[in-house]
């Protein structure tokens, strides 16, 4: 039976190799984490863009029959304090509706006066003016889009009702939307 050969200084030379090749391989995956950071937070919203994701209104700032338009990520924003005309005309709609949603499931428990919606016609995304429409709620004069006092489409062309953000009562009279 033969006997292994011994060299010196072979076993060191593949552990410094190998050792070379290690750090080498980590250098790269460091060096190529370093080029991607940059390139996937630029993914990330801007400073300006998260402060605009919610928005915080003092609902008790708007009087009974009232609307005041507040801007939400550069979107005009109805916050409208119905009347209790208004609250019922809405709880009971005449005729069919194109897109069936209850008053209930558009304001929030216990808040029904107040209704909160994008300002923004479902159509083509003109700002719909309140009080012309023949059903006391938003008429859209860019093309015809009739709304009820819950924002909900009664005539036009526009397929859906008022978009309902999301939103959230913070206190009896303070809402935050988004």
């Amino acid at each position: 039976m033969a006997e292994p050969v011994v060299t010196e200084g072979v076993e060191s030379d593949a552990t410094r190799r190998d050792f070379i090749h290690i750090a080498a391989g980590a250098m790269a995956v460091g060096a190529g984490a370093m080029v991607a950071w940059p390139l996937i937070n630029q993914m990330n919203p801007a400073a300006d863009t998260l402060a605009l994701s919610t928005i915080e209104f003092d609902v008790s700032k708007v009087q009974e029959g009232q609307q005041v338009v507040i801007t939400w990520q550069g979107k005009p924003v109805f916050v409208r304090y119905r009347t209790a005309k208004e609250i019922n005309e809405a709880a009971n709609p005449v005729g069919s509706l194109k897109d069936p949603e209850a008053d209930s499931a558009r304001v929030k428990p216990g808040h029904s006066k107040y209704l909160v919606v994008i300002g923004s016609c479902t159509h083509l995304g003109c700002i719909p003016t309140f009080g012309s429409g023949e059903y006391g709620g938003w008429f859209c004069p860019c093309h015809g889009s009739v709304y009820d006092t819950s924002g909900r489409i009664r005539k036009g062309p526009a397929p859906k009702n008022l978009v309902v953000p999301d939103y959230a009562f913070l206190t009896d009279t303070r809402i935050k939307i988004g």
